[in-house]
């Protein structure tokens, strides 16, 4: 274990993340919170100096194999959540260190579950800062170190792997930082699009940046406390339904998309499930609700903002979709579990391991009807690995094993079935609203502190789907012989 690599790496994710707070300390100047500004400034020199302490370990061997790339990832999560709860604590807009910590775990995962129920009263900065935080986690901090560190070479692409979600994670281009750097690039021009877009149509400036962050990093954090139903604007519902869309494909197929190979996008294996899903959920949805809504209209665009929300794994809210009928909350939760694609900025199972999924099932039923013969796994037209095959399989073994686990703990506080199970869903799977009391209209303030960490330890575990965080708590890896 290169103990002296992982504490320079965390150092400077720190400083990092010191210099994004310099972003809310413009906002608190700008508009004169004081007691704001303090609580940033002295989170910032909070993280910079622990940053600093770390970074002086200076490696003499800058190698980073697959057990130091987990390792680090699942800390440096573990660390940004801590030292990014500080303005919220220091400002005292969230009551409690654990209320702090699970609003900042729910921001960088980019699940969106609040603990807030009056949001409009809160500072400007402290709201740009959460929402901030969501674009941040959305790309992920460890990618966006690799697009701006010096001396990356290739085993860094470790650290890609950890971070990144879905099943295979592979290079755009030759090098891992020109990879990192497009990702980047092509997250920060969606970003601006969306945001032109809103402001265009007459949303405030300050709303639509902030608005634009959380549906980049597919978190759904609002500024509203009726999230943007409050704006009662169809356009912009529209727009952020289209652009949750394009954040939750994979980020390859937008780079496939700006060298103009077209080609290779059509023939997306995994995109094509997904509009599938999601074009056969929204009609569902709409037949059913329509005698809900005055018109045809409404109901496609409720229907389809709510579905696009869900399977995105933003979270933003136009309906309280609770009320629906009993098929459409079903079809919410069937999409909360399957999530989007692999490669985007989105959580969930993932479509891609459901694909996989679904031709492993049917390899069996042909190896039953025919033993001799040779079944071979494919995805665009490419083999699937036996590897990537055990690590889907072991992924949803483990998947159910801890949605089964919090679902026990969540169960000490004693609401309801629906509550529970639907909370460590959302929460696993990066979402944020669910149903019952976790409802779209409702926040999860009333869960124990204890509950509190149990779904924090569920949002990191989806975000970094699962690995990182078992890892850095097996023995095995910390021996100084790994085998």
């Amino acid at each position: 274990m290169n103990y002296r690599m992982m504490a320079y790496i965390l150092g400077n994710i720190l400083r990092v993340e010191g210099l994004f707070l310099l972003a809310p300390v413009l906002i608190a100047v700008y508009y004169g919170e004081e007691k704001a500004l303090v609580a940033f400034l002295l989170s910032i020199c909070s993280a910079m100096i622990a940053g600093t302490i770390l970074a002086r370990f200076k490696p003499k061997d800058r190698k980073i194999y697959g057990r130091e790339g987990f390792v680090i990832v699942a800390l440096a999560w573990i660390l940004m959540s801590a030292f990014g709860a500080l303005p919220f604590y220091f400002s005292g807009a969230i009551k409690g260190i654990m209320n702090c910590l699970f609003e900042t775990v729910s921001g960088f995962t980019t699940t969106g579950a609040s603990v807030l129920s009056e949001i409009e009263g809160l500072p400007r900065s402290i709201l740009f800062w959460r929402s901030f935080t969501q674009w941040i986690g959305g790309m992920g901090i460890l990618v966006f170190m690799l697009a701006i560190m010096p001396a990356v070479d290739e085993r860094s692409m470790h650290l890609m792997r950890a971070e990144a979600p879905g099943p295979v994670v592979g290079k755009l281009v030759p090098k891992v930082k020109a990879t990192a750097k497009i990702l980047y690039g092509i997250y920060i021009i969606l970003t601006l699009v969306l945001a032109v877009l809103l402001f265009s149509g007459g949303m405030p400036l300050f709303d639509s940046i902030v608005n634009s962050f959380s549906t980049a990093g597919t978190g759904g954090f609002s500024i509203k406390n009726a999230s943007i139903a409050a704006y009662g604007n169809s356009y912009y519902e529209y727009i952020i339904t289209i652009f949750m869309l394009l954040f939750s494909i994979n980020f390859d197929l937008h780079h496939l998309f700006f060298i103009r190979d077209f080609k290779n996008i059509f023939k997306n294996e995994e995109l094509r499930y997904y509009l599938f899903i999601i074009f056969g959920a929204i009609g569902v949805i709409t037949v059913n609700i329509l005698s809900l809504y005055p018109t045809v209209e409404s109901a496609f665009r409720h229907a389809a903002f709510q579905v696009l929300s869900i399977i995105s794994t933003t979270g933003f809210a136009t309906a309280n979709y609770d009320v629906w009928p009993e098929l459409s909350k079903s079809l919410i939760i069937i999409l909360i579990i399957i999530g989007a694609c692999g490669g985007s900025t989105s959580g969930g199972i993932k479509v891609s391991r459901l694909i996989i999924l679904l031709k492993m099932a049917g390899r069996e039923i042909r190896h039953i009807v025919h033993p001799r013969s040779i079944n071979i796994i494919k995805l665009d037209s490419h083999k699937i690995d036996e590897d990537i095959i055990r690590g889907v399989t072991g992924y949803i073994i483990i998947y159910l094993f801890i949605i089964f686990g919090s679902f026990l703990l969540i169960s000490l506080d004693n609401f309801d079935f629906t509550t529970s199970i639907t909370t460590v869903l959302t929460c696993f799977g990066n979402v944020g609203p669910g149903l019952g009391m976790v409802g779209p209209i409702e926040n999860y303030a009333f869960f124990s502190d204890f509950s509190k960490l149990v779904l924090c330890a569920d949002m990191l575990l989806g975000r970094l789907e699962i690995f990182p965080i078992i890892m850095l708590f097996s023995p095995a890896v910390w021996r100084r012989s790994y085998m």
